[in-house]
């Protein structure tokens, strides 16, 4: 695919292209700041904007610089990258958009397999949250869950919480010692308190269910 990548640490940002050339990808601009790479997209569309949270122009410049980039090409992927899972990152991401976006940390995307599938999803549409994050986030007291959240049971939250980290419904039946056919009952009744509707693929749906629960703790903060 084609990638544009914005980072202002040169070792970092050297290391990033070289993977990202090793996995056959088209680097169509490289930059040190949001400006520098707006420049350069004016006039090469690319499909996934790679960027650094922190960098120019400062302090939250890779913020920024998306906001600008999905408000002229609305259908670019973007990759955030960080040192830090920061929850408070994350709801800013969240306002961006949540389809075609992605949050990752810096030192798990050290692998050609890890970074061009993390680009492959965020470019087919899908959301990705550093799995560390999205069970942190997920892992509260259920005192503060509000709303149509608070309406799920204890085992359903127990499903939601390991969706969060990316379990398929094998691994989430395997992690509670239930059959897959009990943890499909239980995403379906999830998705139905949630008011997720049938007309969304599963996999949007998965996404939508744990940014709903993330979404009422924010509201809730």
């Amino acid at each position: 695919m084609r990638v544009a990548l914005a980072e202002d640490g040169a070792l970092f940002r050297e290391g990033l292209l070289m993977l990202l050339q090793a996995a056959g990808h088209e680097v169509v601009a490289v930059a040190a700041g949001g400006d520098e790479l707006l420049a350069a997209l004016a006039s090469t569309p690319c499909d996934v904007a790679v960027l650094d949270i922190r960098m120019p122009p400062e302090p939250d410049g890779g913020l920024v610089t998306a906001e600008r980039l999905r408000e002229k090409w609305p259908n670019m992927g973007l990759l955030f990258l960080s040192h830090y899972a920061e929850s408070h990152y994350l709801m800013k991401i969240l306002d961006i958009g949540t389809d075609a976006i992605g949050y990752r940390l810096k030192e798990k995307v050290g692998s050609v397999e890890v970074l061009t599938d993390t680009l492959t999803r965020i470019a087919d549409g899908e959301i990705v949250i550093e799995p560390v994050l999205a069970k942190r986030l997920v892992e509260r007291p259920r005192g503060e869950k509000k709303d149509e959240v608070a309406s799920l049971s204890e085992r359903e939250l127990d499903v939601l919480k390991l969706m969060a980290e990316g379990r398929s419904n094998g691994g989430i039946a395997g992690q509670l010692y239930v059959t897959p056919k009990a943890v499909e009952k239980h995403i379906a009744s999830i998705f139905a308190k949630l008011g997720l509707h049938t007309d969304e693929t599963e996999s949007h749906r998965r996404v939508l269910a744990v940014l709903t629960y993330l979404r009422s703790q924010r509201d809730g903060d």
